[in-house]
């Protein structure tokens, strides 16, 4: 679930759901709770893993790597650098995904990251 924060790359994708390519358990967020806690205060948790009704994933499968608060992205505080462990890239067309309603055309949610960040260029 992309969440509200500065990041260019998620403009306008708040509180979207979409499923994400996962190959590995990496990537786990080395976070305790006070840490996970300021990060959340200000905004810099960009996305999470959460399950199929959309509650916070804790553990496997639908948050492959454990990390704490089901982080799946964080950004900095002016959004211009965002690190995720799905792979999104894997992603951008509903033809790679395992399922997707029919109205979504070719391009899957996940384009939009990478049209933010072209529009972000200029």
């Amino acid at each position: 679930r992309i969440e509200p924060g500065p990041s260019i790359f998620f403009r306008n994708m708040v509180g979207s759901r979409i499923p994400v390519a996962t190959a590995h358990g990496e990537g786990r967020a080395e976070l305790d709770r006070e840490q996970l806690a300021v990060l959340e205060r200000a905004g810099l948790v960009a996305a999470r893993f959460v399950d199929g009704r959309g509650a916070l994933a804790a553990s496997y499968p639908a948050n492959p790597n454990g990390s704490p608060g089901g982080v799946a992205a964080l950004t900095n505080t002016d959004g211009r650098v965002t690190i995720l462990m799905p792979h999104p890239e894997r992603v951008f067309r509903t033809a790679q995904l395992s399922w997707h309603p029919p109205g979504w055309g070719e391009d899957s949610p996940w384009m939009r990251m990478f049209y933010n960040a072209r529009a972000w260029v200029g």
